[in-house]
């Protein structure tokens, strides 16, 4: 009787995590398209997103890959084991499945980026992580 009560104790704080990591401030996701691929189990989601000046998305990871594309702005992006990288309007930047990272919005207007995820249909599209030594 105890494992049902924990998997749902569990499962109740992932899904407050991952709502909570969704509704940073400063940051906002519309999604424009879900749809599966040809990979069984997993389905792209396309979706633009506007980081607020001085917004901050913190670190997470994905199930799958996540490709894109700086509309407007410059968007800095922070990858784990990489170098800071400022991506300019009109950049593109990929971060592979399990690889966390962050972005932030250090200047004065906002950003707006499209992003692609191709990711597991029964997990969150994205999960909180610790940020990475320095």
């Amino acid at each position: 009787m105890k494992t049902p009560i924990r998997i749902g104790l569990a499962a109740s704080f992932f899904l407050a995590s991952a709502a909570s990591f969704a509704q940073a401030p400063g940051i906002s996701r519309t999604e424009v398209l879900t749809q599966d691929v040809s990979v069984p189990g997993r389905h792209a989601v396309v979706s633009r997103v506007t980081v607020a000046p001085r917004g901050v998305l913190g670190w997470h990871i994905h199930d799958g890959d996540e490709i894109s594309y700086v509309e407007s702005g410059d968007l800095t992006l922070l990858v784990a084991g990489k170098p800071q990288q400022v991506v300019h309007a009109g950049g593109a930047f990929v971060v592979p499945a399990g690889v966390a990272h962050s972005v932030r919005n250090d200047g004065e207007a906002a950003v707006a980026l499209i992003t692609v995820h191709v990711v597991a249909k029964d997990k969150p599209l994205a999960t909180p992580a610790a940020a990475p030594a320095q």
